[in-house]
């Protein structure tokens, strides 16, 4: 007979370790289900994490390892495993994967949200010729360079602060008139010498040879438009969550959030959510460990009361 888990963790970044180390300390028989191979998520292509409490400066990569490390310690149990699906069988959830079915009586959802794409010219035909949506993974392949970061939140300012160390110039195009990144980082971009910002402006068409030569763009107040010579193209502009598995599972919003409240709980009664994959106003790393620890208090109180 196959194992019977107590839980099931979908998902290895900051709300799925946190996750795994609640509920390692409250005993349950668990497994974290990891995508990837290697835990720790978006937080991985992070180059500096400096609003983390107690770990200011740290990088996202060593944070990671930091976090896993934690509940390596205290014994979680980790499989990679792509997950397809969620049904119901003798009452209990049956998750099939790439790995093989699991079964299990209660699951958190942790399985975080992806890179956002624009959907222009270009874009897909220079994936990793040029165009890339991690600053931290590729910056150091346009040392000396001119590349572009398209987006207006924390993630678009710092990805245009990082490659401005290494890049002979860099541009900041967005949308709208004013940014939208924390005070703290807008000061910071703005210290840059070689950061050109372009307001109201975006990208139409990204253009080249073998690889990124140029961009085009469009003031969308004017309807001038402009081409960027330039050898790198970065793109910030939000996520998506993973959800896609989830469709007929539980609710979600219009953008394919899980629905749930600080607790984690779902409209599925055994089903629960943690992290950027959630219905929620920031999505963090504080946030996200914030999600794990709640969502196990959740998936203990349930077991209690369905024994």
């Amino acid at each position: 007979m196959a194992d019977i888990f107590d839980l099931v963790i979908i998902g290895s970044g900051p709300a799925g370790l946190s996750a795994a180390i609640y509920a390692e300390r409250a005993r349950l028989k668990t497994v974290v289900l990891e995508k990837s191979g290697m835990s720790g998520g978006q937080i991985l292509n992070t180059y500096e994490v400096d609003n983390y409490p107690g770990l200011q400066g740290i990088n996202g990569f060593d944070m990671g390892m930091k976090f896993r490390e934690h509940a390596d310690y205290l014994g979680a149990k980790f499989k990679d495993a792509d997950v397809i699906g969620i049904t119901d069988e003798a009452g209990l959830k049956k998750i099939p994967t790439t790995a093989g079915d699991f079964l299990t009586k209660t699951i958190i959802i942790a399985s975080g949200a992806s890179y956002a794409k624009l959907g222009i010219t270009g874009e897909n035909q220079f994936g990793g010729k040029g165009v890339s949506y991690c600053a931290t993974c590729d910056g150091a392949f346009f040392r000396n360079k001119t590349t572009a970061v398209i987006g207006g939140g924390d993630v678009a300012v710092e990805d245009a602060i990082f490659l401005a160390r290494t890049c002979e110039k860099v541009y900041l195009i967005h949308r709208r008139n004013e940014l939208r990144a924390a005070m703290v980082l807008q000061e910071a971009l703005f210290e840059q010498k070689n950061i050109e910002v372009i307001w109201d402006s975006v990208a139409e068409e990204i253009q080249g040879n073998d690889f990124v030569e140029h961009l085009s763009i469009k003031n969308v107040k004017t309807n001038e438009k402009r081409t960027l010579d330039l050898q790198g193209v970065f793109i910030a502009v939000g996520l998506n969550p993973n959800s896609d598995f989830l469709k007929n599972v539980v609710a979600m919003d219009d953008k394919g959030y899980v629905i749930a409240e600080e607790d984690g709980v779902t409209n599925v009664p055994g089903i629960f959510v943690a992290g950027d994959v959630r219905t929620k106003m920031l999505r963090q790393i504080v946030t996200a460990v914030s999600d794990g620890a709640n969502a196990v208090t959740s998936v203990q109180h349930y077991l209690i009361s369905h024994k």
